[in-house]
This record gives structure tokens, sequence and C-alpha cells, in this order.
């Protein structure tokens, strides 16, 4: 289905709304809650290469992450914001797989009390490391999280740099012993201290996950129609 003109733009702007009703400061929503206390742009009225990767991102997951129209409020920042997340997400080389950077993402935004980022990247982890319930348990308390002696040790690491604490060279030891070079400890940092940065902006828009966040990873994928 497809629509254009502004009925188009109206559905981009309303589908940033979760239906159930929340809470923030206390109060309580009766409406839709909008995705951000900060204004929507229109998809029409963005530069062509936000939209082009606003899409590109849909395409690829089925929905398009809340984060992208929140920070789309200033595009500079937006582009800024993508540009790094990539460096860091998107790096090939290190001892860093996917899975260990969302559950170090899980763990930074749970300590700064972020839900927006704690319920997007633990459906990441999920998907990655086919852990349906490490994530929640890192949420929640990851000293009794079932962690191996490695994951233990590069989650009390970010997690040093998260609080933030003194890093002295036993911190570093501690990684080396489960082995994590000072590169590795560069990556695990990085990825800690981009993501309290965006813990604190989700902090400032009030931005809301997506519903389709808190079901991915957890339940099986449906077959296509074709596939049937």
């Amino acid at each position: 289905m497809t629509f254009s003109g502004n009925v188009s733009n109206k559905i981009w702007r309303l589908s940033g709304a979760i239906s159930e009703r929340g809470y923030a400061n206390g109060t309580q929503y009766e409406e839709p809650r909008p995705i951000s206390r900060y204004p929507v742009p229109y998809k029409k009225d963005l530069p062509y290469d936000i939209v082009e990767l606003m899409e590109e991102v849909e395409k690829k997951s089925g929905f398009l992450p809340n984060v992208f129209k929140v920070m789309a409020h200033r595009p500079n920042e937006f582009r800024a914001f993508f540009a790094y997340y990539a460096v860091i997400m998107d790096k090939e080389n290190g001892n860093l797989s996917k899975a260990d950077k969302e559950l170090i993402i899980v763990a930074t935004s749970a300590n700064n009390k972020c839900p927006y980022c704690v319920t997007a990247h633990g459906a990441l982890h999920r998907i990655y490391s086919k852990k349906k319930t490490l994530a929640d348990q890192v949420t929640i308390n990851p000293e009794l999280a079932d962690l191996s002696p490695r994951d233990r040790a590069m989650l009390e690491f970010a997690l040093a740099v998260a609080k933030p604490e003194n890093i002295t060279e036993e911190h570093f030891s501690q990684l080396e012993k489960h082995g994590f070079d000072r590169e590795d400890a560069w990556d695990i940092a990085m990825v800690t201290a981009f993501f309290a940065m965006a813990n604190r902006i989700a902090h400032l828009t009030d931005m809301r996950p997506n519903e389709e966040f808190y079901t991915l990873g957890r339940l099986p994928k449906e077959k296509s129609k074709e596939s049937k």
C-alpha cells in the first residue's frame, strides 16, 4: 500500500506514537504517547540523504526505529550521530562481535536507566546472540546474569567507563586475562561512551521504543505467504 501527499506525511508523523498508555514524570497519557517531546519533521521536509538512509533502514528492518525520526529534528546532528554509530558498530576487526557490542550497550543503558536503548539493543542482542534471556538478565542485575568469564570482564570494564570510575592498569589487566588487548579496551570504551551520550539524548527527548522491539528475537519469524 502506498500513500501520497498530505496523507503520507500525516501517517509518517502519527506512526511515531505508541498505542499503550504511558507514564513520564508522574504523568499518565490517555492518548497515544508521542515518540519525542520535540517535533518530528515531516518526511517531505527532510534532506534527501537522511530520507535515503531512513528508507534503507526501514526496508532492511521492516520498520523504522524511532531514533531516526527523533534525531531528524537536527539534520546535521543526525548525520554526525549515525556516522559515528556506523564507525564503531560496523567495525569488523578486533575481538568484539556484534552480540558483544549489543550486550555492552544493554549494560550501559541499564546503568543509565534508558528505556529506549535497553529495549532496542536488547532486541538486537537476542537476534545476534540467539540467547533470548541474557540481555534481560543483564538489564535487571548484571552481577547475577549467566555471563561467561569473558563477557563478565567485558561488561565490568564497560560499566567502569559508564559510571565513570578512574580507569587504572588493573582494569586493563583484568581484560587481558580474558583475551582482550588495549585496542579491544578502546573499542569497549567507545561503544560505552557513545551510548552513554545516546542515553542522555533519549532522556532529553523522552524517546519511546517501537513496539516491534519488544518481541524481536523472542518469537519465531512468521513465514511469508510465498513460502507456505
